[in-house]
């Protein structure tokens, strides 16, 4: 749960309600724990939790049991979190939601992570970055279910909530080009390129845009500068292919 951990810490540090002083920081000792040693965390926030600890000790909970590589009781667990929090009215329901349907999707339980996905999204309120964020990912799940008409309306939806988000417009250049739609496809990596104008992966998106509509001149220009400027990613490598089956 190495790119999920850093998301959690930060959502739910400040989630909830106020809880009491020995509540919090009982629970940021939990959060070191789960780093530092899972398998101890975890006997520990399952202590907590039946002690009446609450959405704390079951996103600790959560954390340990991804930092173990138990995605799958990951996301069960912060499921069960997200259920707790929209029951106590906590405005962040929607984030845990949110880092259930991610946990589901590293457990390969795509049809899990839609649906969670999809209850942050009833639950999100009209705040544009919460509710372009749920999009974006349920957009990458609906992907994998080959669901890519509902995919290209979220992407659609996320863009325009939150314009300023670069993820988004990577995604639906790709979904574009992978569609056909090479002309939405420019326009979308135009704006992320806009946004991040030195990301290897927009980058790469950008040259296998170019490549699909023929400019192989302009593909290779944009795969050798991911070649030059991110050496050793996975951006590069697959750049490095590109090239060479673009001689």
């Amino acid at each position: 749960m190495r790119a999920l951990l850093p998301l959690m810490l930060v959502t739910l540090v400040a989630a909830a309600p106020a809880r009491p002083p020995q509540e919090a920081q009982r629970y940021r000792e939990c959060l070191d724990l789960a780093r530092s040693d899972p398998a101890q965390a975890i006997d520990k926030a399952t202590q907590w939790r039946a002690a009446g600890g609450g959405v704390p000790a079951r996103h600790c909970l959560a954390l340990a049991q991804g930092q173990k590589g138990d995605f799958a009781g990951a996301a069960t667990t912060l499921a069960g979190a997200a259920q707790a929090a929209e029951a106590e009215n906590d405005p962040h329901a929607a984030d845990l939601w949110g880092q259930a349907g991610n946990a589901a999707m590293l457990a390969k339980q795509n049809s899990t992570a839609i649906t969670d996905f999809a209850s942050g999204i009833a639950v999100a309120g009209s705040e544009p970055t919460r509710l372009a964020a749920l999009l974006t990912d349920r957009s990458r799940a609906l992907v994998e279910a080959d669901r890519a008409a509902e995919a290209k309306a979220d992407l659609t939806r996320a863009t325009s909530l939150d314009p300023s988000a670069t993820v988004g417009w990577l995604l639906l250049a790709t979904l574009d080009r992978r569609l056909k739609d090479l002309p939405g496809a420019e326009k979308a990596i135009l704006e992320a390129a806009k946004r991040e104008p030195n990301d290897p992966d927009i980058a790469l998106e950008a040259g296998n845009i170019a490549g699909a509509q023929g400019h192989t001149d302009l593909a290779r220009t944009e795969w050798k500068k991911v070649v030059a400027g991110a050496p050793g990613s996975e951006a590069a490598a697959a750049a490095t292919k590109s090239l060479s089956l673009n001689p």
